[in-house]
């Protein structure tokens, strides 16, 4: 007894044209007609129907036949899953035409002409007096920053540059050092001014080496930090992350990996001899 195979309903081919650069993976009816078929084909590539040659290729990419009954099923053609079906189009465009979007004119809108609309984001948000548009919200943000700033402020005028320390931040074990650097940063770019700074002088009579010594410098530099007051540590031991400098700019002098900037709350100024954790050694 012959059995006689029974085809799909629907076929899932490649489609590529002259037109464009891209192949597409498409799923279609095997009942369509050629000419229901190149309507669909249209908003795909670009070319009119009427302007469409259609090329069938084998899984192999090998040609098959051409696709130019207009009213025979797409069935009725050897088309199978993973051939691909090649439009040729006669209107005249160029290839890739359709992919260079600088060639598309650009809607744009003035702010003013934007703020005026009524179906926008932004309106929707100023009429629900949702995120920046909330004033009581924005005035409450505004003020708990002024408060955490505040804090920063006094916890820092209570660290003397020069002082030893204990750092305990989070997640991390407690690390001693010396405090060499207080500074206030505003946003990056802005003016941060410099509480007080521990500096090397070179003094009068001496060798060539420098003798280390405490001076509040009022000085206004740049900035790449974040916001808030830092405070600057030279640890004993090699665990830090910079060497007192920070995006190229210079703070305060120490050694690779022995520097730091931490905010003044995990800060604990007292009598804090240094500690031999063997790491050099490593």
């Amino acid at each position: 007894m012959e059995v006689t195979g029974v085809s799909a309903p629907t076929v899932t081919v490649f489609i590529s044209s002259s037109l464009n650069t891209f192949r597409s993976e498409k799923r279609y009816s095997r009942s369509l007609t050629i000419a229901e078929f190149k309507c669909k084909l249209e908003l795909l590539v670009g070319s009119p129907a009427s302007c469409m040659e259609l090329e069938l290729y084998g899984v192999d990419d090998k040609f098959y036949s051409k696709l130019d009954q207009e009213d025979a099923l797409l069935g009725s053609y050897p088309v199978d899953d993973g051939c691909r079906i090649h439009v040729i189009d006669h209107s005249g465009a160029r290839l890739g035409e359709y992919e260079d979007v600088s060639q598309v004119e650009k809607y744009t809108i003035s702010q003013e002409a934007y703020d005026q609309r009524q179906d926008t984001v932004r309106s929707f948000l100023k009429r629900s007096k949702l995120g920046r548009y909330n004033e009581e919200e924005r005035a409450q943000q505004e003020a708990e920053a002024a408060q955490r700033l505040a804090e920063e402020k006094a916890q820092a005028s209570s660290i003397p540059v020069g002082s030893r320390c204990e750092v305990r931040a989070a997640g991390q074990s407690p690390r001693r050092g010396t405090v060499m650097y207080v500074v206030s940063l505003c946003h990056p770019g802005w003016s941060a001014v410099v509480l007080s700074a521990h500096c090397n002088l070179c003094l009068p009579g001496s060798s060539k080496s420098h003798a280390s010594a405490s001076r509040v410098a009022e000085i206004i530099g740049l900035t790449d930090f974040k916001p808030g007051y830092w405070i600057g540590v030279r640890y004993d031991e090699p665990l830090g992350k910079n060497d007192g400098s920070v995006n190229g700019k210079r703070y305060f002098e120490c050694q690779a990996k022995y520097g730091a900037f931490v905010k003044p709350a995990v800060v604990t100024v007292g009598d804090f001899p240094e500690e031999d954790y063997g790491l050099d050694e490593i």
